[in-house]
């Protein structure tokens, strides 16, 4: 009964991730709807340390305003719902080589060839047929022989369009994109998260991603390509509790 109780409960959890694939067959992935990110039940604001809040001194005969960036009025995104361009450029090279050898041996003897006599009465009455001149021998020797190698290289490059969702009170903009693009039967997914200087952000109105704190950068995709690549859910289960 435990057997085919887990038997049950493995075929659920199957049919529950089949479920959205099934029901897909035949038609290509649909977009999903333009929304607001904070409507997200997993959305959680974001909190930061923050400086101690100081006040602007204010100058009667001045025209510069404490805070602007020029006189005229900034087109840079500044507040909650503007749009910001981000610029995602990655290029990471790594190679890495290891080895380790080992080698050991090891001779041990030991005998009695003389204690009082003794060695002619009491050995072999303990050990019929023992040699007391030779009691013990042992020998030992192991080798070990380990080689790893680590090569890598990636290359993106992509324009994102994300909104600002939160202004920090230091003046950090958080900020949150998402791109869907389809083609065929195959649906490919960006998505970056991240914290923001308004002093990063150039006069075009974009920012690179290596000025974003906390970024989150994902790219991906689900389809009928990427069904094919993902192993099945028994190779999965298998992979993951099988000690071998």
């Amino acid at each position: 009964m435990r057997r085919l109780a887990l038997f049950m409960a493995l075929a659920m959890l199957a049919g529950c991730g089949q479920a959205e694939r099934l029901s897909r067959i035949g038609r290509a992935p649909d977009f999903t709807p333009v929304q607001d990110p904070t409507a997200d039940p997993r959305w959680r604001p974001v909190s930061m340390p923050m400086p101690a809040p100081q006040e602007a001194p204010l100058n009667a005969n001045s025209l510069w305003r404490p805070g602007s960036r020029t006189f005229l009025r900034d087109q840079r995104a500044a507040q909650v719902g503007d749009l910001i361009t981000i610029l995602v450029s990655i290029q990471d090279q790594a190679q890495l080589q290891n080895r380790t050898q080992r080698n050991r041996s090891g001779n041990e003897n030991m005998g009695l060839p003389s204690l009082f006599g003794l060695e002619q009465q009491a050995i072999p009455r303990a050990f019929p047929g023992a040699d007391p001149s030779r009691l013990v021998a042992t020998t030992g020797s192991g080798a070990a022989d380990g080689t790893g190698s680590v090569r890598r290289n990636e290359q993106i490059a992509l324009r994102l369009a994300a909104v600002i969702v939160q202004s920090l009170p230091n003046g950090n903009l958080v900020i949150q994109g998402r791109q869907e693009v389809r083609v065929n039967n195959e649906m490919r997914e960006l998505t970056v998260q991240g914290i923001v200087r308004p002093q990063d952000i150039a006069s075009d109105n974009t920012v690179r991603h290596d000025r974003l704190a906390e970024a989150r950068i994902a790219y991906g995709g689900r389809g009928v390509i990427s069904d094919i690549q993902q192993p099945r859910l028994g190779q999965q289960l298998l992979d993951i509790l099988l000690p071998f």
